[in-house]
């Protein structure tokens, strides 16, 4: 069962996939250079920017009650570090999505998988 695995590594794994979305959609826009595909990934991939998406998510009541538990179970995990460019609740925060995206992820949910990364680079 997937909810029995660390959530930490759920995260992970939820990262990758996350940024593989981001990266299909920015150069499905036409972006070719390296490097302007990175300062655009950075919109959609720093703690912060992840924080902010959750964040309307949550507002806009987007997210079933199971996501927001596996949300919330990740983002009160303990940290045992300081995060060098986002707050503390920024990272928490940006840790609980990815953990939902890695659960999604391995689950096979790919609709609605898509659904919510859909709503983040679209917002849709």
């Amino acid at each position: 069962m997937v909810m029995n695995k660390n959530i930490l590594a759920l995260a992970y794994l939820g990262d990758s996939v996350y940024e593989i979305y981001v990266r299909s959609h920015l150069l499905a826009c036409g972006i070719q250079k390296v490097n302007d595909l990175q300062k655009e990934a950075v919109h959609y991939v720093s703690a912060s920017a992840q924080d902010r998406f959750l964040k309307k998510m949550i507002d806009a009541q987007f997210l079933c009650k199971e996501e927001l538990e596996i949300v919330y179970r990740a983002r009160n995990h303990k940290v045992n570090h300081k995060p060098k460019n986002a707050s503390i609740i920024a990272y928490k925060n940006a840790t609980g999505l990815e953990a939902l995206i890695g659960v999604l992820f391995l689950e096979k949910k790919t609709k609605r998988l898509d659904e919510i990364m859909n709503y983040i680079i679209r917002g849709e």
